[in-house]
């Protein structure tokens, strides 16, 4: 007999990556407004909530108009009262 069980939450931890809601499409699009250079396209999410939530949004990543792609995670923070800001960007 096999239950297949999910692990419950903890508390500060972060969730396992998931595909992102509509919510967490605007929130990635709140920061990225301006941001530009390199093309980031969200392909899943992480988050964490704390005093707001931090976000950890996996990426394909390119440098338009060159068809190289990567992969990066971009990170953005978004507070309890204000607009969402990038964190940190690693590329992977």
């Amino acid at each position: 007999m096999s239950n297949s069980v999910e692990a419950p939450a903890v508390v500060g931890g972060w969730t396992a990556y998931h595909p992102l809601t509509p919510a967490d499409r605007q929130v990635f699009d709140e920061a990225m407004k301006g941001f530009v250079g390199v093309s980031y396209n969200p392909q899943s999410v992480s988050t964490q909530v704390v005093n707001g939530t931090n976000y950890r949004f996996k990426c394909l990543a390119s440098m338009p108009p060159a068809e190289v792609v990567w992969e990066a995670i971009v990170e953005i923070y978004k507070p309890l009262n204000g607009a969402p800001h990038i964190t940190g960007i690693t590329r992977i």
